[in-house]
């Protein structure tokens, strides 16, 4: 008969030690390498950042001072008297100017219809020989009175004839008509400054005022029937 003992006891057996002294120092030692290297990237990550951050004030620093140039560039400036005067009366005149055109596009002055019709049928009428010194034109009816002058009176039955053919003047009649040859009087010709004399010679007696001579030309007026003298009223 046989018996297998066991001899064997595991407190006997030697225990492994992971967590020794030394380890742990270099664990620690470890630690704290990885502490420090990272402590000192983080430092220069930080570094870094701070002198980008300077730049950035720095620029900014330069646009908020070009930005002050400039608005002090477009701030207003101070208005001058002279020129605030000039424009305040060309503002004026404007408004005025505005207000004839006005006036004149409505017609409201005399005439409703206007008065370009007979100073366009005026115009071609025209007579050699014949010129026109004054134009009236007076009243809602068109009452119309005209001077003048010509170098010949037979030119004027011709000009009424053709005043008569324009179409804005046909039933005018003229009620009132003066033709004179005006009186000019002759221009004095000073005579010629006489050359120093001596003490003896006499004074010369002034020269008679030159006689007056007719015009070489005719005066007319026409004033149609029911109007008013010329320089008396009316549209000129």
């Amino acid at each position: 008969m046989s018996q297998q003992i066991n001899l064997f006891n595991p407190r006997f057996q030697k225990q492994k030690r992971y967590l020794t002294a030394p380890a742990l120092a270099l664990m620690l030692g470890a630690a704290l390498f990885g502490s420090l290297a990272f402590a000192v990237a983080a430092r220069g990550r930080v570094a870094v950042l701070e002198t980008e951050a300077a730049k950035l004030n720095e620029r900014v620093k330069t646009a908020e001072a070009r930005r002050d140039t400039t608005l002090a560039g477009l701030a207003p400036r101070a208005k001058e008297a002279a020129v605030a005067q000039q424009l305040a009366q060309a503002e004026a005149e404007n408004r005025a100017l505005h207000g004839v055109a006005d006036i004149l596009e409505q017609n409201r002055v005399g005439n409703p219809h206007g008065y370009s019709e007979y100073f366009q049928a005026l115009a071609r009428s025209r007579v050699g020989g014949l010129w026109l010194t004054g134009v009236e034109i007076d009243g809602a009816q068109a009452d119309i009175g005209l001077r003048g002058r010509a170098l010949q009176a037979e030119l004027l039955p011709g000009y009424l004839n053709g005043l008569a053919r324009q179409p804005v003047l046909q039933g005018k009649a003229f009620g009132h008509v003066e033709i004179a040859r005006p009186v000019l009087a002759a221009q004095a010709q000073a005579p010629a400054a006489p050359a120093a004399s001596s003490a003896a010679t006499p004074a010369a007696e002034p020269a008679a005022p030159p006689a007056p001579v007719d015009a070489p030309y005719v005066e007319f007026s026409l004033q149609a029937a029911g109007s008013r003298p010329l320089g008396q009223g009316g549209t000129p």
